[in-house]
């Protein structure tokens, strides 16, 4: 477990990084370190995002719901993070969808 830890805080530190010699539309310089940080690091923290957020807008729904920004709220705390976590190609952080829109806009 320890080795795994290691590990994690290692890769986050390399998606970190500044890199100098980047290629075009690539993290850390690496298309197949991008894939690997975003499958072992990203992804499970998008999830947890998503969870985290579904309880805030369970929580803010006695708020949300006389304002009537029930369905605002449900898409910016958990429609968001189910996007950037599901919905987008394995390494590419910046477009989600089929058609490619940026992460975080509606199409």
């Amino acid at each position: 477990m320890k080795s795994f830890c290691r590990t994690l805080v290692l890769a986050a530190a390399l998606a970190a990084a500044p890199v100098h010699a980047q290629e075009a539309g690539s993290v850390t310089g690496d298309k197949a370190t991008d894939m690997a940080v975003d499958l072992v690091v990203v992804r499970p923290l998008g999830f947890v995002g998503a969870v985290i957020g579904t309880v805030g807008f369970v929580l803010a729904l006695p708020f949300t719901v006389p304002s009537g920004s029930v369905g605002e709220t449900a898409e910016a705390w958990i429609g968001e993070p189910l996007e950037y976590t599901f919905n987008r190609p394995l390494g590419n952080f910046d477009q989600c969808g089929a058609d490619r829109h940026p992460c975080g806009n509606s199409p």
